[in-house]
Order: structure tokens, then sequence, then C-alpha cells
């Protein structure tokens, strides 16, 4: 829902830094892993004991998520570099949530909730994107992509704050996880059945 309004304020600033990147001979894949290794350093922050201290790992690593796509748009645009960034944002999303489980078994039932519901919502995002590439449809509403990003009710914007309370306040991590996980499955729903309409 916020990623449109998100995309205007980060990316002229994103776009400079990616072409200050690439001038310097840094490539877009490289950036993509070294943003998955920050959120994977966070998640292991998380499940050492120390969530507060995953916050800079994490924020760190999104911001790495949207340059990469800026240094490619400087340079050259590949469709494994949009592959490699989806994949890598899927395990980021799937290792924090299990992250919290280690952390405390408590979390273990609202963890694995939250996971199913990103594993839902994941595939009506990814199904949807297969439909629409096989028609053609095209959409520039959260910036140029490799592929078409259908808007949702939670977006990358809402999934990366989410993260972020969940390191300020862990002792909540099961109603907040529990909560957007059923954020996550109505979206997943509205998703479908857009896509009802406009696939049939």
């Amino acid at each position: 829902m916020l990623d449109a309004a998100a995309r205007r304020l980060i990316d002229p600033p994103l776009n400079r830094a990616g072409r200050a990147l690439a001038a310097r001979g840094v490539g877009a894949d490289a950036v993509t892993l070294a943003g998955l290794a920050l959120g994977l350093a966070a998640a292991a922050a998380i499940a050492g004991g120390a969530p507060g201290w995953a916050l800079a790992p994490l924020l760190a690593s999104r911001l790495l998520d949207g340059l990469d796509g800026a240094v490619a748009r400087a340079t050259q645009r590949t469709d494994f570099g949009g592959y490699l960034d989806i994949w890598c944002d899927f395990v980021f999303y799937g290792a924090v949530p299990f992250a919290f489980a280690l952390l405390d078994p408590a979390n273990a039932l609202a963890a694995a909730f939250l996971l199913l519901t990103f594993y839902v919502n994941g595939t009506s995002f990814l199904g949807y994107a297969i439909q629409a590439e096989k028609r053609l449809m095209a959409t520039t509403d959260q910036g140029l992509k490799s592929f078409y990003y259908s808007r949702g009710l939670l977006e990358g914007t809402e999934t990366i704050l989410f993260f972020v309370l969940l390191c300020l306040v862990p002792q909540h991590f099961v109603p907040l996880a529990t909560t957007f996980g059923l954020l996550c499955l109505a979206t997943a729903i509205g998703r479908v059945l857009r896509a009802r309409a406009i696939l049939t």
C-alpha cells in the first residue's frame, strides 16, 4: 500500500547512489547479495537474543535491496538480477520470523502462522506476476521492476516497518505476528479476487 509513495521519496537519492556505485564498477548482483548477508546478520542477532542490535543491519539490508535496482538501471538490467533480487527478498522475509522462533520457543506457533501467511501472500504475488507477463501487462507504480508488481494491502514498506517494530518490542511478537499474518491473508485474498476479475 505504501510502496508507491515510498518509491517517489527514495528513488531519486537511490538512483544517484546507484550511478556512483556503477561508475566505480560495483555490480547490482553484488549489492543484492550484500543486502542478503546483512539481512541474515540481522536475523542472527535476533536469534542470538539481541533484536535491538538487529535494527542497523536490517535497515542497511533493505537500503541495499533498493540500491541494487538503481545500480542495475545505471548499468544493465538482467533477468537473472531480477530473479536473484526476489529470491533474496524471500530468504530474508523468512529468516526474520524464524529468528524470533529461535529467540523464544513461545513465539514458535505465531512465527509458523506468519511464515504460512508469507507463503500464501508470496504465491499470490508471484502467480499474478507470471500471468501478467503472459498478457504483456506493465506497471511502474513501484518503480521500474523486472516483472509485474501487483499492489496490495501489505507490500515491502509495511513489512520493513513491521520487522522494525518487532525488533523494538520483541516481547509483543505473538500478537503483532498474528495481526500481521491476518493482514497478509487479506492481501492475498484481495490479489486472488483481482486476478479472477482480470485473468478470466
